[in-house]
């Protein structure tokens, strides 16, 4: 066991063939994500088998809601994660040690911000969207009680972003578990035995991501020969301020507007009826699965680029970026190859009801082609990110939305009038998106943002 947690703690990418050390890093990520999507996944699960699908679609009304709170405290967790990755491979240890005392200081910050303001806007919010009166309610309750335990999934999402940057996945694998595990416990304990249905599942998750988010602050604290942890470092600097913003506010506002289109979107989902509203949260849970490969491998790249870049080496960027990009087309089509055999198996878990799962199985089919220029984009911004150029893939997120995502959206819809045109949106924006990743990363920018000169 030793050997093993040797084997994959604490990776330097800047050695050694760029492939194996992306697998080192991308296999526990991956194992990793997989958990962090069962993770989201057991509560649908749940719901919709023990209470029933306006329970399953009342935690899908809060989904894009949740997604742009998570974005605004994953800018902090992304900013600093580059930071992490680039310092650590320029071996600059005060540097690095600042970064994560300004992390976990803004952090905090943002955390208590959106804890006390979040909850004021739910429900107008909710409504604004056109939610369903039937699940209203229940969406207003799963979405504050997550609100207010919010420090924890943040400094889960921050933590364990600085522990990928500087090489460690195996730690916040584990974490991952035991908070998968514990969360499955959890939602049977208090939606199955004591009959909390909605109320029941938010505690449960709110509980395991503030004890895993413990677990990672403990790991970083023991880490004493990469970096130093102390009450100065709490007290950031201006510099360290100034980069995390200025990696994290682009990158985080670059989700937040696909999160924001989602809530412009959502009363298009609405519209179809509560039940197209619980097919939508199955069809995103299952979406996330096939996701969950493609997003490890940018994590991957973006460490990998982090690192190289911190240390000088950009021929060694672009020979990861090859090597990344078969590996992750060829995962990515295995996974979509399984999910469509098993499609139908695997929705019917979420739910009972016949046409819900039909109408499941008609959006993912949808959508296969999508994935695989997700999987395109998705690696070169990697690239781009991990370089420390946040600011393209903001201008290019908010081109997406707004002039793509959006009027394909709405047009679809009315021209249609069928729920699929929602995914026919979806499939247009993922490869309008691969087709500016492509560009930016043609014209080569990226390549002079990093924080170390050393070329």
């Amino acid at each position: 066991m030793r050997r093993v947690l040797v084997r994959f703690s604490a990776i330097d990418m800047t050695e050694g063939k760029p492939w194996k050390k992306l697998l080192l890093f991308a296999i526990p990520l991956l194992i990793g994500n997989v958990f962090q999507q069962l993770y989201s996944t057991v509560d649908a699960i749940f719901l919709g088998r023990f209470v029933g699908d306006n329970a399953l679609a009342a935690i899908g009304s809060t989904i894009p809601m949740f997604f742009l709170i998570l974005m605004l405290c994953m800018g902090v967790a992304m900013g600093a994660g580059v930071m992490a990755s680039q310092y650590f491979g320029a071996k600059s240890r005060e540097d690095l040690s600042y970064t994560v005392g300004t992390a976990i200081t803004l952090t905090a910050v943002v955390s208590l911000i959106i804890t006390i303001a979040g909850p004021f806007a739910t429900r107008p919010l909710l409504i604004i969207l056109k939610t369903p009166p039937e699940i209203i309610d229940d969406g207003v309750l799963y979405m504050n009680i997550l609100l207010w335990g919010i420090i924890g999934v943040a400094y889960f999402n921050m933590l364990s972003g600085i522990l990928r940057g500087i090489g460690e996945a195996i730690a916040p694998l584990f974490y991952l578990v035991f908070a998968c595990l514990l969360n499955i416990a959890l939602n049977f304990l208090f939606i199955v035995v004591l009959k909390m249905g909605v109320f029941g599942a938010a505690i449960g998750t709110v509980i395991a991501q503030a004890l895993t988010s413990i677990l990672c602050l403990r790991k970083l604290m023991q880490m004493r020969d990469v970096f130093d942890m102390g009450w100065k470092y709490l007290m950031p600097k201006k510099k360290y301020i100034n980069q995390v913003l200025k990696l994290g506010i682009p990158t985080g506002a670059s989700q937040a507007i696909f999160a924001i289109a989602m809530m412009i979107t959502q009363p298009l989902v609405n519209n179809f009826g509560a039940m197209f509203v619980a097919v939508n949260v199955i069809v995103m849970r299952i979406d996330g699965f096939i996701m969950m490969p493609i997003f490890s491998f940018g994590n991957a790249i973006t460490v990998f680029t982090g690192q190289n870049v911190g240390a000088g080496k950009m021929d060694r960027v672009e020979k990861g970026r090859k090597q990344c990009l078969l590996i992750a087309l060829g995962t990515s089509i295995v996974t979509i190859a399984a999910v469509l055999v098993f499609g139908r198996y695997i929705a019917g878990m979420f739910t009972q009801t016949i046409e819900v799962v039909d109408l499941t199985m008609r959006m993912l089919w949808i959508l296969v082609f999508g994935y695989l220029t997700f999987t395109v984009a998705n690696v070169l911004w990697g690239v781009i990110r991990g370089a420390g150029d946040a600011i393209s893939p903001l201008w290019v997120a908010a081109i997406n939305s707004v002039f793509i995502r959006l009027p394909s959206a709405y047009l679809f819809v009315h021209f249609l009038g069928r729920p699929e045109a929602l995914m026919l949106s979806l499939l247009t924006t993922w490869t309008c998106n691969m087709l500016f990743a492509v560009v930016v990363y043609k014209r080569g920018k990226w390549r002079t943002k990093g924080l170390v000169k050393k070329y």
